[in-house]
């Protein structure tokens, strides 16, 4: 049955159709048309385009080309979908769905008198549509008649009238139209020429009442729409019609089309069996003949208006076969399928032609699956593993943290903190997480200075301020709780020309201090590495002086208690910008009551700085940091730096020249080239005096910090007079002398006190500047 149909490919379809436009010859049904507009599917007989892609003009679908809408030409209603016969379905014939007309009265128009009938004929010379008994004549609205007409007569109509007790809104939810605000009618069979549906006013009622009516045809697959007033169906402005269609056949010449099994009865299901591929039955309605033509639902699908349109389906291949044959062998066959039982020893199917390579795709999936399933397993265990890893390595380095923080006084930190007010609250424990990140983990290209304490680095905290993070190398655990006391002393130190400590961490192994960071370099640096283009006056160098010797005299007398800060020199101060004061490092400070008068260290310092008498008796006092702040003012005069040998007859250090020099009138000598035009002599010469004054061997000839602050300044006004006391060195000749020998000598040579009395290896700052120097 098959051969021949795929035969019938070869003969032209539809000599009938060709017959009805006066075309004897056959002519091959397209199969290149367009067959889908606006996302609806259009079968043969129908079509869009040119006249071989439909059957006649009854059945052109114009296909509107900018909002993509499809129209059946001859009727010009708006097309919703189209259905070939299916025997299995409600409808034997075609069906299609339109949109049709609604009549309304007193909506939208102001007025309460009815419209005039929009018409929907779709009969006509050669029409192969009619209305179904699936429609329905619908009226929603209060007293409102609607009316279905032909062309000679009323054909049928209802009536609704509007009860309180019920609400409208309910009745349309619920699907009820029994004439409460809605009404409706089955439209008799074998009606195909309705004109029109019309609205009247019921006998009693006033044309003013009821408000908006609306009456329209629809089919009852689309009658009970989730609609509760008249006004909406008025707005949709259509409402779906079922019309059926027949293949017409009214042409004598169509005697065989297609090449189906004819029947006179499409009902007749037992008329043919399952190696009929399609069937069509004759009848006649409304003065035409007709056939109605469809797939053998027996095992075939497709159109069978088309030479071949009706094709075998492979029940093997779907759920019915499978089910029906379960471990039997499904064989397909035309328009059915059987299940036999399979031989001894047959080859599985799998193994044959396609399905050897199913089974073998089949195995290979099932491998790739196992193996992505051990992989997943292995790939948990292994992310397990590591998590548990991270975690006891976390606990580990909680645990260590807690240690260290216990061992570096972090309680004893805690408790003091407590107890005290005002600045003391303001400083901050830092966890090592905080500076970590702050330093990107300590990372070596956030150096800004290394020594023999410790190493500096730059670092940024979470709030965005740029900080100091200094790193000490050990840690004398016998001396935690004067390294605690000190913290707390330092963090109270409130002056703007000393760096801030803002807080400390002592959850690593040494204890790390974080300081306010100063963008601009040393004094040391300054003083040494200046550009042709900017050399520091002497009025920068005067002022530098004056704001060291006021933050030294606030460490002494004016915070809570004195500090004495031991290592006075040119890399522990630091500038900004503006070239303001910044006196740093304070790793060898120690603080003292009020009623002490010194220290009894072992000796610690700066070769060049250290002053002589507490070199000799290890008793460190006030007058200890004015003589370093001696040793700096010299600096600032001569631009040379103290550590470096003097070169002279004497063969003397660069205090003791320095000294000499002043008192012998070669004060011209040693005053810095660049800026000896100038200055002002006079006040240069003021400033060496006062520094041979701090230089003194005996602390208690040498002024105080106070003192020496208050002169600065008053060197600095124009009214300058010296009030300190006259020279009265003369009388200490033999004495400087033995200073020299004993002490300066002693230096020169290479004598030294124990390695553990000195800080052979300077601090952070001796060998770079605790920030980075900026080009000038």
């Amino acid at each position: 049955m098959k051969k021949e149909t795929q035969n019938l490919q070869c003969i032209p379809l539809v000599i009938s159709v060709l017959s009805l436009f006066g075309v004897s010859s056959a002519r091959k049904p397209p199969y290149l048309c367009n067959r889908v507009c606006g996302g609806i599917s259009i079968p043969f007989p129908f079509g869009i385009g040119g006249k071989e892609c439909y059957l006649n003009p009854w059945y052109e679908v114009v296909c509107n080309t900018t909002t993509s809408v499809p129209f059946l030409s001859r009727i010009n209603r708006e097309l919703v979908n189209i259905y070939l016969p299916d025997p299995t379905e409600y409808y034997s014939n075609g069906v299609v769905h339109i949109k049709g007309p609604v009549t309304s009265s007193g909506c939208s128009t102001g007025t309460s008198q009815p419209l005039t009938p929009q018409p929907l004929n779709v009969a006509g010379q050669g029409s192969p549509y009619f209305l179904t008994d699936k429609n329905l004549l619908m009226a929603v609205g209060c007293n409102v008649k609607a009316v279905m007409m032909d062309v000679k007569s009323q054909i049928i109509g209802c009536e609704s009238s509007c009860d309180e007790r019920n609400s409208s809104s309910q009745v349309v939810r619920n699907k009820i139209c029994s004439g409460n605000k809605c009404c409706q009618t089955r439209i008799p069979e074998g009606q195909p020429q309705v004109i029109g549906v019309n609205i009247e006013i019921p006998e009693n009622k006033n044309t003013t009442e009821g408000g908006c009516k609306v009456a329209f045809l629809t089919s009852n697959k689309y009658s009970s729409l989730n609609v509760t007033e008249p006004e909406e169906f008025h707005s949709d402005g259509y409402a779906v019609v079922e019309l059926g269609w027949y293949f017409d056949t009214s042409d004598s010449r169509v005697l065989s089309p297609i090449g189906c099994m004819n029947v006179s009865d499409a009902s007749q299901d037992g008329g043919y069996g399952s190696e009929t591929i399609c069937v069509c039955s004759y009848g006649y309605f409304s003065g035409f003949s007709y056939r109605s033509c469809y797939c053998n639902s027996m095992g075939y699908a497709g159109n069978p208006f088309l030479p071949g349109g009706c094709v075998d389906i492979d029940e093997c291949k779907l759920e019915i076969g499978r089910k029906r044959c379960k471990d039997q062998s499904c064989v397909n066959k035309p328009g059915w399928f059987t299940c036999e039982p399979k031989k001894p020893g047959q080859i599985k199917p799998v193994f044959q032609g396609k399905s050897q390579f199913d089974f073998i795709l089949n195995v290979v999936l099932k491998i790739l699956l196992f193996c992505v399933l051990i992989g997943s397993a292995l790939l948990l265990f292994a992310f397990g593993i590591f998590g548990l890893y991270k975690f006891i390595k976390k606990q580990r380095r909680s645990s260590r943290m807690r240690v260290f923080f216990r061992r570096n006084g972090g309680m004893l930190l805690k408790q003091q903190l407590a107890r005290k007010e005002g600045n003391v609250e303001m400083s901050k424990i830092f966890s090592s997480n905080e500076l970590e990140k702050a330093t990107d983990n300590f990372n070596t290209n956030r150096v800004l200075g290394q020594g023999g304490q410790g190493t500096v680095y730059k670092g940024m905290l979470v709030d965005g301020r740029i900080v100091a993070v200094k790193r000490s190398k050990a840690m004398d655990e016998d001396k935690v709780e004067e390294f605690i006391n000190e913290v707390v002393v330092l963090a109270q130190i409130n002056h703007r020309n000393i760096v801030k400590l803002l807080g400390c961490c002592l959850e690593t192994e040494v204890p790390v201090l974080v300081y306010e960071f100063v963008p601009n370099g040393d004094l040391c640096k300054r003083l040494r590495d200046e550009c042709d283009d900017y050399i520091m006056t002497w009025e920068v160098r005067l002022h530098i002086a004056i704001e060291i010797a006021g933050a030294l005299s606030y460490l002494h007398s004016a915070a809570s208690f004195p500090i004495y800060h031991r290592d006075i020199k040119t890399t522990n101060i630091l500038l900004d910008e503006k070239y303001q004061v910044k006196v740093s490092d304070f790793g060898t400070s120690r603080s003292v009551t009020i009623d002490q008068t010194h220290l009894t260290t072992q000796v610690a310092g700066t070769f060049g700085y250290v002053d002589p008498e507490y070199f000799q008796s290890s008793k460190f006092t006030d007058k200890s940091d004015v003589y370093s702040f001696g040793v700096v003012l010299v600096e600032l005069i001569t631009g040379k730096n103290p550590s470096s040998r003097v070169q002279s007859e004497e063969n003397r250090g660069f205090a003791a020249h320095f000294v000499a020099a002043v008192k012998e009138n070669r004060f011209l000598d040693i005053v810095d080239e660049r800026i000896k035009d100038e200055c002002n002599l006079d006040q240069v010469m003021a400033v060496a005096k006062l520094a041979k004054r701090c230089l003194n061997r005996k602390g208690k000839k040498r002024p105080n910090m106070r003192e020496v602050s208050v002169e600065l300044e008053r060197i600095r006004s124009s009214s300058y007079k010296s009030e300190i006391h006259n020279d009265d060195d003369d009388d200490d000749d033999e004495d400087d002398q033995a200073m020299e020998l004993n002490i300066e000598e002693t230096w020169d040579v290479g004598m030294t006190a124990p390695a553990s009395m000195f800080n052979n290896g300077s601090p952070a700052s001796d060998v770079e500047p605790l920030v980075p120097l900026r080009t000038w």
